[in-house]
This record gives structure tokens, C-alpha cells and sequence, in this order.
């Protein structure tokens, strides 16, 4: 059982019990849990099986007792329960920004609505408008709502669509004939959302004899065949997977055509005419004889380009800065010292600091830069100045025993709604060094959010500016601001700025990293972890910086705990 799958299954009961109007406590447990279950860190089949998960925070009896049933036979009664007493249509609703449960309980009792097509009409012909606490604003602000629903409803998060093509990859990898089979497309590309998984499929035989192996995958229900030599599956999650097959010799042709970008192609394609080739989805030709690249280097050399990483394939320079040998060395895994941007069970993370710790350590970084939140953000356990003495006491006791290993004491402060940060300068004179967020008023217009956002950067405290557009991918748009005069305001006042490595967050956007550098700022990588396996976070935020053209000069936590504490005081 997919652990995403099983944490989507308790959330949803939670989003269930909540409209129902159940026990607040019942529902924040099936809500825990569903976090504990998507950062769990181990073999969650394994620990399900073994009733090891019973004892990992968060899980409690019953909500283990879902995930039994349902790994058992693929049903919970209590979701088809609730669903039998609350509309989907009502749960749906919740995707959309802005609209919580008590303003869906309102439209579902005064106005009937159950259906999100029956929320738009009301919102179309004035009925909602005319609701208490409504108003035009309100009826304006969900129309924009449903749209965007509707534009990223066929896409899913990053880290969802990795987990659904390495289950199908390796489903695929035991069939007859199947010699060698990679990932492609926007999830090889790090896109930060895909609409569907696609594959490169090395065959030794013909390829339509894989035709019936695929149908008989316990995870297929259709199998379209597609220009002899492609299929196109749909999966019982109503994933769509494309499949690209072709023989050794042609199989780095293969995964090229399947993971570059149109734009990318395109030019990849002109690039091979001007060297007396044709390059299109057929493969790679010369004077109409085929050219053999049993590898994606292979290919790219046939074209006197050096190999381009698959994160760069969007159609930028990156064919021509391969062509003159002028690709940098992009920022890896391993050049990170430091995991930043942290949360403990002092806030609202499910791990003690010495368990973070040691999984930073065990994972081969040399400090830890912890970060609960600030006293304004009362909803996810802020810490008062008692707390922030405790915390800090139990820090000095951890790096007291370490001679390998460090834990800074930061902070991610609010910034509010006048851009003041959370706490008075005595308190956040204490810390190491600060994050700054926007976590409340995003409504504000743009020049108030801009203001807002550049007298933050004015306050000497700050050190990092967190993820700073404020996205939830899928779930809601960037506030509106000037990004423009904030990457300048930030490069004149030294701030950083955080390339958040959550994959519901994924902010800086990798477009606009290469300005934000050009410009003379630094960038902070974040896991804005809560769990141990929300330390995986740092990769995520390492592809946004490679995909963004950023060096490990570039990023701040590639400088050990003195270079990053010399940054900070700096400030």
C-alpha cells in the first residue's frame, strides 16, 4: 500500500468527519495521522504488516485499524459510511481557496448546493453574493477559485507522481522482453506538477508482444496502443502513463524524445539539422540511415553537445551553452552542509530535536538549523519566550556533547501584517538567525503586500526570506506582489531567499531563480521539514536549484555552520 495512498485515504475521512460536524479531537487525529503517515520514514508496508506503525507518533488504534482494512481489501467502511452522509460534492468544495468548512455548511444548508457546478451558478446569479458574510467580494474570490481547480485538477504534486512512476517502472521492469526501463518526462525533468508518467522501455523483441504482459498488471485497466511501438495505460487511480519503447541500440534516443520538453526538442532538433542529421521521434538519422545511441550521451555527442541534465530540458540555453562547452557545474545533494528551515515538537513537528539531529548527522550534513514557529502562529503551537528558553537550554546541552555536529537556534518568524517581524529585537537577538513568512493576510492587495514584505528585508534580524510567494501548488495561487522589487530589496540588504523544498511548495519558482542570482542574491534551501522524512525536502529544493541554474556558490547552507553564521550576523 502506497503510503501517499493510505495518508490521502485518512485526510479525506478527516475532510468527512469535519463537514459532518464530528468530535473536533476525532478529527484532528485522523488529520495527524495522515501526516505521520506521508513523512514516514521506513518500509510503511513493511511496518503496517508488522503493526510497527502502531508505535510511530501520530498513529493511533483507530486510525490504524482504516489502514488494516483497507490494505486488506481495498475499502474502509468508514469512508463509504460518511460518504453515504455527507455529499463528495461538499468535500470537493474544500480544494478550493478561501472556502473552509463553517462557508460550506452555510451554501450546503441555506442554499442546497452540494455540487461545485451548483456553487458556480450561485455565485454566477447573485444568491451567493447575498448570504451573510458573503458578499461580492466573497462570490468573486471562489469563481477565481473554481478556475483554478479546474486548470491544475489533471495534475498532481511532484513527489505524488515520482511515487506513481517508480511503482509503474518497476511493475513494468519484470515483463518478458523488458531489458532496461527509466522514468522520462516532467517527473525525470523535476517539474514541480505532472499530469501524467511517462516511461522509456527498452525491448529486445517486438513490442507489441508487450501488449498483453502490460494488461495484465494488477494496476492497469486500459491499454491504448499507439504507433506500434508506444502504449498509452490508464490505472485504477486514473493516472495515465505513456509508454515509449524501442530496442537497445535506439534507446537512448528513446529516453531523450521521452523526457525533453517541446520546446527543448524542437531546438534539439534543429540543432541536428544543422549538422547534416534528422533528429525527430523516430529516431536520430543521416542521409536516411538510422544512427545507433544506445544511451542519452551517445546521442547528445552525435550532435557535438555535451550531455545536458535532464532538469535543464525546458528550451532555454542549455542547448547552446552545451554546444559551447559552457555548462557550470549545477549544485548536487552532497554540497549541502546544513539542513535549514526545521520544525521540532516544540511547534508543529512530530520529532524531538535529537531525533532530528541524528538523522541529519546519519545522513552525512554537519548542522541543523531548527526553525518552530514564532508566538503569532498560535494554530501550529508557536513558542512564547519560555519555550524559546527551554529549547534553546536543550540545544546547548545537545551541541555540548557533539564535536561533529551542530544545532542552530533559528526561528521562523511571522512576518505581520505591517511587515513588523514576530517578537520584540531582544527576543530575536537570541536566535542564530531568522526566517521570515508570510502565514496570515494574504489577501492584502499588491502594493500593501509588497510594502509589507520590503519592510521585513529593512529589519536587520531577518536572514532568510521563507518561502516567499506564499504558493501551495494545486491548492492556491501566490499572493499578489512585486517579486521584482522584492529580489532587489533582498540583494541590497543581504537577505536570502528560500527555495522551499516542501513539494506542496516548491517557492522560489525555478524560473525566476537565474534573476534572483543575476541580481546579487543568495538562496537558502529549506526542507520545512515536520518529520524525519520531511529532511528529504533538502532534494526536492536541490532540483528546483539545479532546474533554476544555480551553482553551489549559490546557496547559502552549502557553506558549513561558521560560513553560515557569518552570513547571518552580517545581516
Amino acid at each position: 500500500m502506497d503510503k501517499h495512498a493510505a495518508a490521502r485515504l485518512l485526510d479525506t475521512i478527516a475532510s468527512y468527519q469535519e463537514l459532518k460536524g464530528e468530535n473536533p479531537f476525532k478529527v484532528r487525529a485522523f488529520s495527524n495521522a495522515a501526516r505521520a503517515v506521508d513523512g514516514f520514514a521506513g518500509d510503511f508496508d513493511q511496518a503496517l504488516a508488522s503493526g510497527d506503525l502502531a508505535a510511530a507518533k501520530g498513529i493511533g488504534r483507530a486510525t490504524l485499524e482504516v489502514l488494516r482494512e483497507y490494505a486488506s481489501g481495498g475499502r474502509s467502511t468508514l469512508l463509504e459510511a460518511l460518504r453515504r452522509e455527507v455529499p463528495d460534492g461538499l468535500v470537493e468544495m474544500r480544494r478550493i481557496s478561501g472556502l473552509g468548512v463553517t462557508k460550506i455548511r452555510i451554501l450546503h444548508e441555506q442554499l442546497h448546493i452540494s455540487t461545485i457546478a451548483e456553487l458556480e451558478l450561485a455565485a454566477r446569479n447573485g444568491r451567493l453574493a447575498a448570504l451573510p458574510k458573503f458578499g461580492e467580494k466573497t462570490a468573486e474570490k471562489i469563481l477565481r477559485g473554481i478556475e483554478f481547480l479546474r486548470r491544475t485538477s489533471a495534475f498532481r504534486l511532484s513527489h505524488r507522481a515520482r511515487a506513481a512512476a517508480v511503482a509503474l517502472r518497476d511493475a513494468v521492469a519484470g515483463l518478458p522482453g523488458v531489458g532496461r526501463v527509466e522514468i522520462a518526462g516532467s517527473v525525470r525533468r523535476c517539474m514541480e506538477i505532472s499530469g501524467d508518467v511517462d516511461l522509456a522501455v527498452c525491448l529486445s523483441g517486438a513490442a507489441s508482444a508487450l501488449e498483453p504482459p502490460l494488461a495484465a498488471l494488477p494496476s492497469v485497466r486500459e491499454v491504448t496502443v499507439s504507433g506500434g511501438s508506444a502504449f498509452t495505460l490508464r490505472l485504477d487511480d486514473e493516472t495515465t502513463a505513456d509508454l515509449y519503447c524501442a530496442p537497445p541500440e535506439r534507446f537512448g534516443h528513446c529516453l531523450a524524445w521521452a523526457t525533453g520538453s517541446a520546446a527543448h526538442l524542437e531546438r534539439l532538433a534543429a540543432c541536428a539539422r544543422t549538422r547534416g542529421f534528422d533528429l525527430d521521434a523516430e529516431g536520430l538519422r543521416r542521409g536516411g540511415a538510422g544512427v545507433a545511441c544506445a544511451d542519452e550521451p551517445a546521442l547528445y555527442a552525435a550532435l557535438g553537445l555535451a550531455w545536458i541534465p535532464p532538469e535543464l530540458r525546458e528550451g532555454g540555453e542549455e542547448i547552446a551553452r552545451a554546444a559551447a562547452g559552457t555548462l557550470p557545474r549545477f549544485v548536487e545533494r552532497g554540497d549541502i552542509a546544513g539542513v535549514l528551515h526545521c520544525h521540532s515538537v516544540y511547534s508543529d513537528g512530530t520529532n524531538s530535536i535529537a531525533e532530528l539531529a541524528a538523522a541529519c548527522r546519519g545522513a552525512g550534513y554537519r548542522y541543523l538549523g531548527l526553525s518552530d514557529h514564532s508566538v503569532a502562529a498560535a494554530y501550529a503551537g508557536g513558542l512564547n519566550e519560555d519555550a524559546i528558553a527551554r529549547q534553546h537550554a536543550e540545544i546547548d546541552a545537545l551541541n555540548a556533547g557533539s564535536t561533529d555536529f551542530r544545532v542552530l537556534k533559528g526561528i521562523e518568524a511571522d512576518i505581520l501584517a505591517d511587515g513588523a517581524l514576530d517578537y520584540h529585537a531582544e527576543v530575536l537577538d537570541r536566535f542564530d538567525f531568522v526566517i521570515g513568512s508570510v502565514h496570515s493576510r494574504m489577501e492584502q492587495d499588491r502594493a500593501t503586500m509588497t510594502s509589507r514584505l520590503l519592510h521585513a528585508m529593512d529589519d536587520p534580524h531577518l536572514t532568510i526570506l521563507g518561502h516567499p510567494t506564499g504558493r501551495l501548488l494545486l491548492g492556491r495561487e501566490p499572493y499578489p506582489f512585486d517579486l521584482d522589487a522584492v529580489i532587489a530589496r533582498a540583494a541590497e540588504r543581504r537577505v536570502a531567499i528560500e527555495i522551499n523544498g516542501d513539494p506542496q511548495r516548491l517557492d522560489l519558482d525555478w524560473r525566476r531563480c537565474a534573476q534572483a542570482r543575476d541580481a546579487g542574491v543568495t538562496i537558502s534551501i529549506g526542507a520545512d521539514a515536520h518529520s524525519l522524512a520531511g529532511l528529504g525536502n533538502v532534494e526536492s529544493g536541490v532540483a528546483v536549484a539545479r532546474k533554476g541554474w544555480l551553482e553551489a556558490r549559490d546557496v547559502l547552507n552549502t557553506r558549513d555552520a561558521e560560513g553560515f553564521l557569518d552570513y547571518a550576523r552580517k545581516r
